[in-house]
Order: structure tokens, then C-alpha cells, then sequence
């Protein structure tokens, strides 16, 4: 029917925007599979104390983001955030591992919502350093990654109020606040066994000097 020659044309042209936004939507999935799991390596090593391994890690990552951001413009940069959060959190853990600053959203090239939630999750990979820090007896090490926990979450919890806008992120803070309160329990813990380790050690010196004489 010639009535709806018009409307056949403008639905050929929209079958074809359909399709190419289809093709680079499982494009940037499939690459954001790739980006999310070089960034979990990344911060394995970095734990590791691997820093050559972690950097390589978060290079090739990096690389893999380039090409999303290509494919995920209008209507797909939705699909950018997941992918670009882990590597705000591998970036950030390789920096505190090395005992550099953070890295600032534009030199990660990443998104705002992005750069929120990566450094929400950064909080939990600063327990696993500080937990680890303390079974190898690395108490003062211990001792910054709190601090440094502590001060990230003072600088998220405001962003609460966004919730609407950035997806997740009141739950996000709610973790981070579980997760520092239950470190600082951990931290407390040791203090007090450090100081009953101590007034032992006391004690058996002013025994073994009582025998002595």
C-alpha cells in the first residue's frame, strides 16, 4: 500500500540503527567481560605484591576501554560504568599498594558514576591489605590502609543523597560503612591482644628476675 510507503522507509533506516546499536551493545559486553576480569588480576597481584604483573593487568585493561568507549556512545554509555568502576578500584588499589595518591576521575578517563562506585568498592580491597598487613605482622601498614579507609568513606558517605542518580550507590555506601566498623572492631581486637601479649611478656621478666636473685 502506497500509504505506508513513508512509514516503510523510516522503518527500514530505524531497523538499521537497531541492528548496529545491537552488534555494539554485545560488542561492548563482550569487551567489558575482558576489562573487568585483566582488572581483577590486576588487583590479585597487586595483593600479591606482584606490581609488575598488576600494572601490565591494568594497561591491558585500559586498552580494552578504549575500544568500548568507541562502541558506547547515546543510549549504550550505560554499559561503560560497570566495566570502568573496576578499573577505578584496580588503579586505586595499585596506587595504595605503592603508597601513592589516588588517581583522579580524568586521568582514569572514566565517568563520574564510575569513579563513585570504584572507589566505594576500593574500601573492601583496603581490608583485605590491612588483614593481610597484620598476619604478617605489618602493624603500622595496618594501621594507614584504616586510616585511609576511614578518610575515603568520610568523602563517600555524602553521596548517598544520589541514589536516584547514581544506581546502587546507597546500598555501595552502606557496605562501606559495615565494612569500616567492622575493621575497626578488628583493629581493637589485636590492640588488645598486642597489650595482653605485652603485659605477659611483663610478667614473666619480673618472675624469671624474682628467681634470679
Amino acid at each position: 500500500m502506497k500509504n505506508l510507503d513513508n512509514a516503510r522507509v523510516s522503518l527500514r533506516a530505524i531497523e538499521g540503527e537497531l541492528q548496529s546499536t545491537l552488534e555494539r551493545r554485545e560488542r561492548i559486553l563482550k569487551n567489558s567481560r575482558d576489562a573487568i576480569l585483566a582488572c581483577s588480576r590486576a588487583i590479585i597481584a597487586a595483593h600479591a605484591g606482584k606490581l609488575k604483573e598488576a600494572k601490565r593487568e591494568i594497561e591491558s585493561a585500559e586498552k580494552v576501554l578504549e575500544g568500548i568507549r568507541r562502541d558506547g556512545g547515546g543510549t549504550l554509555a550505560r554499559y561503560l560504568i560497570s566495566p570502568e568502576a573496576e578499573f577505578v578500584e584496580a588503579s586505586t588499589v595499585f596506587a595504595l599498594v605503592r603508597r601513592k595518591p589516588m588517581p583522579d576521575a580524568p586521568s582514569l578517563h572514566v565517568s563520574s558514576e564510575a569513579y563513585l562506585l570504584g572507589l566505594l568498592d576500593t574500601v573492601g580491597e583496603l581490608k583485605r591489605l590491612l588483614l593481610v598487613a597484620l598476619t604478617r605482622g605489618r602493624v603500622k601498614d595496618a594501621g594507614r590502609y584504616f586510616e585511609e579507609m576511614e578518610a575515603l568513606y568520610a568523602l563517600l558517605s555524602p553521596f548517598a543523597v544520589f541514589d536516584n542518580v547514581v544506581n546502587g550507590v546507597r546500598r555501595k555506601i552502606d557496605v562501606a560503612r559495615m565494612i569500616t566498623e567492622d575493621t575497626r572492631g578488628v583493629l581493637a581486637e589485636e590492640a588488645r591482644r598486642e597489650s595482653l601479649l605485652s603485659s605477659m611478656e611483663k610478667l614473666r621478666r619480673s618472675m624469671r628476675d624474682e628467681h634470679g636473685r
